[in-house]
């Protein structure tokens, strides 16, 4: 095997699982804590939160496990490592479809909940109740979705 698919896959699985870990988190950690604020804060916090995740870091990672899968397929297709390549193809599918829902749906979301203003503005609870279940669900497919792809990725490694 080469260095290069090795490399990237690596990379690739890494950036891959930091990002399904991320969404688990707010699964089993954010989302069940925030249920037990007010609306106002509830709202303050996911506002904060939506503003500090877009930063360098995030975005590499985002991004960058995407390209390196991407990456992988384009060398195993060219190195003619064809038994790899539907484990990769298919986690680069399930990742793109993850970012489809998180810019489908969890952004959108998150914008929408910025426009409401500090705190939720005159009516929080009602922006609360159109916002935290549905952002909640469409997380836990995303969290599916990305740990998926992540699975394929160390299933790939394990085949190496």
């Amino acid at each position: 095997m080469e260095l290069a698919i090795l490399l990237s896959l690596s990379v690739a699985a890494v950036a891959t699982g930091m990002v399904a870990g991320l969404f688990f988190v707010f699964s089993c950690a954010v989302m069940p804590a925030l249920r037990r604020v007010s609306d106002p804060v509830f709202i303050e916090v996911m506002q904060r939160i939506n503003v500090a995740i877009l930063n360098g870091w995030f975005l590499l990672v985002f991004l960058g496990a995407p390209v390196a899968t991407a990456l992988t397929a384009v060398l195993a297709l060219v190195r003619g490592e064809r038994g790899i390549l539907i484990p990769v193809v298919a986690a680069l599918v399930l990742y793109l479809a993850m970012t489809a829902i998180t810019r489908l749906f969890n952004i959108r979301m998150n914008d929408e909940l910025d426009r409401s203003g500090p705190g939720g503005g005159t009516d929080p609870a009602a922006v609360r109740r159109r916002f935290e279940e549905p952002w909640t669900g469409w997380n836990t497919v995303r969290t599916l979705l990305s740990t998926a792809s992540a699975a394929c990725l160390a299933w790939t490694l394990a085949l190496l």
